[in-house]
Parts: C-alpha cells; sequence; structure tokens
C-alpha cells in the first residue's frame, strides 16, 4: 500500500502562515495587557507558533495506519525517561499498545541574533538525541524495535542569516563545510549530519521570510533535510508500526 503524505506541501503552507500569524498575534496581545517581552521574545512566549506543524504531523500518523494511536500534546504527558537525567520533555509523542512509536522535536528561529540562538540549537539537539538513545539502550522504554524520533526546524529567510559567517579558531582549522558558510547553511550541514549520526530518524530545515504571513512561502535547503524526506520516512515508520501491531 502506498503512503498517504496528506497533501503535505499544501498543509505546510498554512502552518507557515500560522507560524508568522501567531507570532504577531502573540506579540499584539502582549500590548494590549501591558506586559510585552522585550524583543522578539513577545513572539515566542505563547507556544503555539509551531502548532500548524503538529497538526501536519498527526495527520501523517492517522493516515498510514494508526489512526487509534495516542497522541501526547499536553505537558504533563510529553516527558520520556533519560539516562544522563531523569526525564526530557518532547514536543509530541506518540504512543500505541505500550509502545513508543514517535517522538519529536519542534524548533524555531528568527532573527535579529542567530549566532548564540544556533549554538544552542546544536547543542540541544544533539544533546537530547545522545540522552534518548542511550536510555533506548538501556531498555527504559523496555524491549522494542527503534522508535521514530525527529527533529524539525523552522530559520527566518533574513539577509542575517543567509549571509557569510566568519569563524575564529586559532588553534585548528574548522571544517571546510563550515567555512564561510551562512547560519542557514550551517542549520543544513546540522540536520544532515544529525541523520548520518543516526541521531535523528530525519530532520528537516525550513525557511521563511517575514512577509509569508499572507503566502505561506517557504523553502528548503537540500532534498536531505527537505520536508518530503521528513514526511516520508514518519509515513514510512508508522505504516510498518500499523502493520506489525495491528
Amino acid at each position: 500500500m502506498a503512503l498517504d503524505l496528506v497533501d503535505y506541501e499544501n498543509k505546510a503552507r498554512q502552518a507557515v502562515m500560522a507560524f508568522w500569524g501567531n507570532r504577531e498575534a502573540a506579540r499584539l496581545r502582549q500590548i494590549e495587557t501591558g506586559r510585552a517581552d522585550q524583543g522578539e521574545r513577545a513572539g515566542v512566549t505563547d507556544g503555539k507558533n509551531m502548532d500548524g506543524f503538529i497538526d501536519l504531523i498527526l495527520d501523517i500518523v492517522r493516515a498510514n495506519g494508526l489512526a487509534h494511536a495516542d497522541i501526547h500534546l499536553k505537558k504533563g504527558v510529553l516527558t520520556l525517561p533519560g539516562y544522563f537525567r531523569p526525564t526530557k520533555l518532547w514536543d509530541l509523542l506518540v504512543t500505541y499498545k505500550g509502545e513508543l512509536i514517535a517522538a519529536v522535536e519542534l524548533k524555531s528561529q528568527v532573527g535579529p541574533s542567530f549566532g548564540n540562538n544556533f549554538n544552542n540549537r546544536t547543542e540541544e539537539a544533539i544533546g537530547t538525541a545522545h540522552d534518548l538513545w542511550t536510555a533506548y539502550r538501556e531498555e527504559a522504554f523496555g524491549k522494542q524495535p527503534r522508535p521514530f524520533v525527529g527533529w524539525l526546524m523552522m530559520v527566518e529567510d533574513a539577509e542575517k542569516s543567509r549571509s557569510a559567517v566568519r569563524d575564529a579558531s586559532p588553534h585548528f582549522p574548522v571544517f571546510p563545510e563550515f567555512q564561510g558558510a551562512s547560519y542557514l547553511k550551517r542549520y543544513d550541514i546540522l540536520c544532515q549530519k544529525l541523520v548520518q549520526e543516526q541521531l535523528y530518524t530525519t530532520a528537516a530545515l525550513l525557511t521563511s521570510p517575514r512577509t509569508s504571513a499572507t503566502s505561506g512561502e517557504y523553502s528548503e535547503m537540500s532534498a536531505m533535510t527537505g520536508l518530503k524526506a521528513f514526511v516520508a520516512a514518519l509515513a514510512g515508520h508508522v505504516a510498518a508500526a500499523a502493520a506489525r501491531l495491528d
């Protein structure tokens, strides 16, 4: 049976419009209540910016054989045991018949500051995955096949994210692929390496300018880190789990 990718491109455009729209709505709400955060933080504290992508992921799960899976979205049921720490809070978990089917992180970054945020996102992504797979090795989730572990990142397409960046490394040279790479390119390299090192089943990077609030326009940096690779891998994993468990 063919995998159902649920018209993901159209749903992604809707998710992009919601991303920018929710950021602006959160900022305006804070202004109205007189408790506005400084800078770009006003657009992220509402916590709803990536909900459109969550809806897309849920559609993939339901359309590929696990319509009755347990979908966990509330904070109280989003933790998994860790190995280096007691628990880790994820953005979305899917379980079925006591088995962890999927764990997904959804992140975003907008300007004007990209440097420190890139480093923080990188360390967080690597640490989260290493912790999960070590816990899996130690049977924290019981004896089960490897779950789908996904990382999806939305980054603002802006002059500062597209411009070449210089690094200071006085003792040893940085790897060639990073030399002069923009922050968008660095995120693309990060996603590729996260998959190559088997830290994530798949990692996707989408870029979008602020003007996409009305158009839903988005771009991808490479086929390996594109949205189709992400949704196809998830659909295939879900279909295989459904065939095995039902």
